[in-house]
């Protein structure tokens, strides 16, 4: 981690032109004090200037709750699965009305998009969200995601909006993510806490270069934390996307950021990148099983590039079936790839351990030589 140069920043940030901006509850609402209508007037203004410059803008947007919070004059953040649910039901039509409103006096149109994790996960409702933020973009419309809370559990919940802010990114094959919270970046110390802690102002590599980095910061009203925004910038990063973290309560915020001014934490993206549909493997799918394997398994995957095959394997467990993603473990319990594995459990506890030549003799057919092939395959 280490200042970064304005020549290097700008170089990097005014090739972005397709921006997925996330912006937090933080920015937006606070417990006793309700919405922060003053923090929608001046990001409302902003997106808008930016689009008439020739930006792509999707806003993913936290909110609901605060919003349904206001509305039922609770004050405090509901705890119970179904009051949040109900709360957000609330109060995410109320969020959307605001936006409205305030686009609306830069004869700005939007669109309202929820989505879960399931819609994510499934390949062919994924292209079609993709499909529909793409028109929406070409029709000059900002699309405002957020999760849909008013359904979301557990199982098809995606997280939270720094994550789905990421997943995003990989979705409508975005330039630049922007992190909007409410404090001046990734910090060396939790700058609530401490005084002296030190914006960073660019991490070259997320993977390596976060020791030292200050631990979980939330505010009453947030789900994330920095953690999750830490999470977002990596899986941003494998997509080759650039991540800056900032502070959205600072005038002009995404002006600044745009035109490469020293404003926040930029992180640069991997050089070695995974495809759409890799990336889309690797963080949209929550893996159904584990497949464990050896050492020379795991070395043919992680450092020639090869298929998963039958011999590798020594253990199976979970639920899953063909086409279901599964980690694959190492002989030390560590999870070093995922893919899309070819068999069900059962069929993996009768082949486990074999040669190829015997996956037909065993089962009486064969639908594949791979239990993961290659290209179905990411190492983390």
């Amino acid at each position: 981690m280490q200042p970064v140069s304005k020549e290097k920043r700008k170089k990097v940030l005014g090739k972005a032109r397709r921006i997925v901006v996330k912006v937090g509850s933080s920015i937006l609402a606070s417990v006793g004090k309700g919405l922060h209508y003053e923090a929608f007037s001046h990001l409302t203004k902003e997106i808008s200037e930016l689009k008439r410059q020739g930006f792509e803008i999707v806003l993913v947007s936290s909110g609901a709750i605060a919003a349904g919070m206001e509305k039922l004059g609770y004050k405090t953040r509901p705890k119970s699965i179904t009051q949040k649910q109900a709360t957000a039901a609330v109060g995410q039509s109320r969020l959307i009305h605001i936006y409205e409103n305030y686009f609306s006096h830069y004869q700005q149109m939007v669109a309202q998009v929820l989505l879960t994790h399931d819609d994510l996960s499934h390949r062919r409702r994924f292209l079609n969200a993709r499909n529909t933020l793409l028109a929406l973009l070409e029709l000059g419309i900002i699309p405002i995601i957020n999760e849909n809370d008013t359904v979301v559990v557990d199982e098809i919940k995606v997280g939270d909006n720094d994550n789905l802010s990421a997943l995003i990114t990989n979705l409508i094959e975005a330039d630049l993510l922007i992190i909007l919270t409410d404090i001046e970046g990734i910090c060396d110390k939790d700058p609530r806490n401490h005084s002296d802690a030190r914006c960073i102002s660019l991490i070259e590599d997320i993977d390596a270069d976060m020791e030292g980095v200050m631990g979980e910061t939330k505010s009453p009203m947030s789900v994330g934390g920095m953690a999750s925004k830490i999470q977002a910038a990596r899986k941003a990063s494998r997509f080759g996307i650039p991540t800056v973290v900032a502070c959205g309560t600072k005038k002009e915020v995404l002006r600044q950021v745009l035109k490469g001014k020293e404003i926040g934490t930029l992180i640069l993206p991997r050089m070695k990148t995974l495809s759409s549909r890799k990336h889309w493997i690797a963080f949209n799918l929550k893996p159904k099983g584990d497949v464990i394997v050896d050492e020379g398994a795991k070395k043919a995957i992680v450092q020639k590039g090869k298929s998963l095959l039958p011999s590798g394997v020594l253990e199976v467990r979970g639920s899953f079936d063909r086409g279901d993603s599964v980690s694959c473990i190492g002989p030390r319990g560590k999870e070093f790839a995922r893919g899309l594995v070819n068999y069900s459990l059962k069929e993996l506890e009768k082949i486990k351990g074999r040669r190829t030549s015997e996956i037909e003799r065993t089962l009486g057919y064969k639908y594949s030589d791979e239990i993961i092939h290659r290209d179905d395959l990411v190492v983390l």
